[in-house]
């Protein structure tokens, strides 16, 4: 780019460079006196540089690359200059529409969108790019290379290997059958299992065999139903009875909450000591007798024989009292295992009372077993905690005796279907419990008294 840019200044610089702006500017003579500057700093470099005449002839030069294809001076005279002899030629006259018999100019928006520029449209390097072009550059000196050396490519191998085979009489493996051979093996696409010919090991590493489903998965989180029927007495026209019945479990439902309540009362109550004589007179006497006039007990047997504190030292055994220090060990090991041996031939007296305990432990264990496994069974019917929230049941709806609908024209709609919904999921174990999220403000609302308000007060 620079040999180029270097190569257009020569050509200006001779004299019969030519100009499309050379006859323009009138003043394009006079010489500006330049400003005195120092250039010795690096600042003033592009502040006092005067360019101008360098961008003049950048912009010319650009302009016959655009308009004439090249610089002007290196044109020959033949595309520049033309011998008009009166006759046009049909190719160079501009595309003219026919309309009945008579040509018409072309359009003004088709001259506009034609090309002016002589300037030759970029290459593009896309077209003359192969993709993997240098793999394949290096797979190919490589080959080269093996070949040179004496070493043949697999495939070649494996040709000459088949062929040699052929020429001995051996057996040659057999190509697997393809896919779109009509001659090959039926195979049905919607039988439960894979065919016999398929390797388990090959399916399992080709991600072609699913991983077994734990039997976990397969089971539900919770036994109930995913709708509940509502017992009779909810009917918009219920029995009597069944009505008294659901009237019943309401309000044992609302005498549970009451208890918790005043349970909850009564932990949380204070408690106050009330006054009796034994602490009044506690209290009246309070400061009147002195902790010393009170001596401390002494302990039976006197403190003569005792020694309490870091100064008392331990006195050194005597062999003889070693001795029968040793003797008396021996004598309680020796009346141990003779308890032992006692004991184990009175067990064999207790057989039968041993085995009726065991008996009874037996049942133990298996009324414990069982209970535990009702525990279970009964724990899947039940909400599990699952989230920071306990699950809470929710009111029955129910009406009141008074509240009944003659008729399904005066029947009132109870509950929601979407919060029945909602709670299914809660009590199904499929969502976790949760609550309405609270509005917090971000910030205080600013009250403010307009000017008219304040007009009409």
């Amino acid at each position: 780019m620079a040999a180029a840019r270097r190569n257009k200044r020569m050509a200006a610089s001779q004299p019969g460079f030519l100009s499309f702006n050379s006859g323009l500017d009138g003043n394009s003579s006079d010489i500006k006196r330049r400003k005195r500057v120092n250039k010795n700093k690096k600042k003033n470099w592009n502040k006092y540089s005067d360019i101008q005449d360098v961008e003049e002839f950048l912009d010319d030069v650009r302009l016959q690359e655009k308009a004439a294809g090249g610089l002007i001076a290196e044109k020959p005279d033949a595309t520049l200059f033309f011998v008009d002899t009166g006759e046009k030629d049909k190719e160079t006259q501009p595309q003219t529409t026919v309309k009945k018999g008579k040509r018409t100019k072309p359009l003004r928006i088709d001259l506009i969108l034609q090309p002016d520029s002589r300037i030759p449209a970029p290459k593009n390097v896309l077209a003359f790019q192969q993709p993997n072009a240098k793999k394949q550059r290096r797979m190919a000196e490589k080959a080269a290379r093996l070949a040179a050396m004496g070493v043949l490519p697999r495939r070649e191998k494996l040709l000459r290997l088949r062929q040699a085979a052929a020429a001995s009489g051996l057996p040659v493996k057999e190509n697997p059958v393809a896919n779109n051979n009509p001659e090959r093996a039926f195979y049905d696409l919607w039988s439960a299992g894979t065919p016999e010919t398929d390797d388990p090991y090959y399916l399992e590493q080709t991600k072609k065999k699913l991983v077994k489903r734990p039997d976990r998965l397969n089971e539900k989180p919770s036994v109930l139903p995913a709708i509940e029927v509502v017992g009779p007495g909810g009917s918009y026209n219920p029995d009597f009875f069944s009505h008294q019945d659901l009237l019943r479990e309401a309000h044992e439902v609302e005498v549970k909450k009451l208890r918790a309540e005043e349970r909850l009362a009564r932990q949380l109550a204070v408690k106050e000591d009330i006054a009796t004589e034994e602490s009044s007179f506690k209290e009246q006497v309070e400061g009147l007798i002195e902790e010393g006039d009170v001596e401390p007990e002494e302990p039976e047997g006197g403190s003569e024989d005792t020694v309490i504190g870091p100064t008392a030292t331990q006195e050194k055994k005597t062999e003889k009292q070693r001795r029968k220090e040793k003797a008396q060990r021996i004598k309680a090991l020796r009346r141990k295992a003779d308890r032992q041996m006692i004991d184990k031939q009175q067990q064999l007296f207790q057989l039968r009372s041993i085995r009726a305990n065991l008996k009874t432990q037996e049942q133990r264990t298996r009324q414990r077993q069982a209970q535990r496994k009702a525990n279970q069974e009964a724990q899947k019917s039940m909400p599990r905690r699952l989230g920071r929230l306990k699950f809470q049941t929710p009111d029955l709806d129910v009406q009141l005796s008074h509240e009944l609908a003659g008729s399904l024209r005066s029947l009132k709609p109870e509950g929601s279907i979407l919060k029945d919904r909602f709670m299914s999921l809660q009590k199904r174990n499929l969502i976790e419990p949760r609550e309405r999220a609270k509005f917090k403000r971000k910030y205080k609302v600013k009250y403010s008294e307009k000017r008219a308000f304040r007009e009409i007060v």
